[in-house]
């Protein structure tokens, strides 16, 4: 194996004990046995310094990876691709706070209010991607599948385990909450999920529906009021309003193809 050269100018030595804190918070058990033999030689130790960085880098790479994928975010546009000018209201400030994610420092919940298509759930996304990069657990998942993923169970015992896995990580988000009717049951199990993670973990929920509709989308259920309380006890409401911005960007893209076609056909004629 190539070794690799050494930089021209090497980064200043750590202190060797750091080093060996870290050798040891990575379990490096063959390079913990021989540490006195590091310790007592100055390239050595350099070399050490630049393997634990290296291996530090990769764990947290594979980490972030292994996360993403358990958080099933999907694809989405990034924040700085948000057309800020397009909503009637949205609190930019706001939203700017919220991705320095100081919310989850004492489980504060998050509830994005608004119509279709107006970025609800895009700002969701970046809020669940934000809290990866920052190495915290993340599941996203809409209303929809979570409900119905977690009525179809049909044992105690595998239905505990599942409000386990959702009540677990450090943060949850819930999407399009309010598109659908649920049953009671479907009520009494988010009432559940939010209990176990009230004031523990945060949790993100996107919905077009204000708070006093929801028993619209719950009917019938006696929970919903403290379902509701829990979820607000402790929480940062931002309402955007406006028109689809999806329907904005179908009618621009059909207004750029109706332009083409007509520099076609012009180009045509003077043929």
């Amino acid at each position: 194996m190539t070794t690799p050269s050494s930089p021209s100018a090497a980064p200043p030595m750590a202190d060797p004990a750091h080093l060996q804190q870290r050798a040891r918070a990575l379990h490096l058990s063959g390079l913990l046995a021989h540490w006195e033999t590091v310790r007592v030689n100055p390239e050595h130790l350099a070399w050490t310094q630049t393997l634990l960085d290296w291996e530090e880098a990769e764990r947290a790479q594979r980490s972030l990876q292994r996360r993403l994928g358990a958080a099933r975010i999907g694809r989405f546009k990034p924040l700085a691709d948000f057309d800020w000018g397009w909503p009637a209201q949205c609190d930019r400030a706001a939203v700017q706070e919220l991705m320095t994610l100081a919310f989850m420092a004492d489980a504060t919940n998050v509830v994005l209010v608004g119509p279709n298509g107006v970025g609800k759930s895009m700002l969701a996304c970046n809020l669940a991607h934000q809290a990866l990069v920052e190495g915290r657990t993340v599941v996203f998942t809409s209303a929809g599948q979570l409900l119905g993923e977690l009525a179809a169970l049909d044992s105690d015992s595998a239905l505990r385990r599942r409000l386990r896995h959702y009540a677990a990580p450090d943060l949850l988000v819930i999407d399009e909450v309010g598109y659908l009717s649920y049953s009671n049951r479907h009520a009494d199990l988010l009432f559940e999920l939010i209990s176990r993670r009230y004031q523990h973990k945060s949790t993100v929920v996107t919905t077009n529906r204000a708070f006093k509709e929801w028993r619209e989308v719950f009917p019938n259920a006696a929970c919903v009021v403290s379902l509701i309380d829990r979820l607000v006890h402790r929480c940062e409401v931002v309402l955007i309003e406006g028109e689809s911005y999806r329907l904005k960007e179908a009618k621009e893209q059909a207004e750029r193809k109706t332009a083409l076609r007509a520099a076609a056909r012009g180009k045509g004629k003077k043929a």
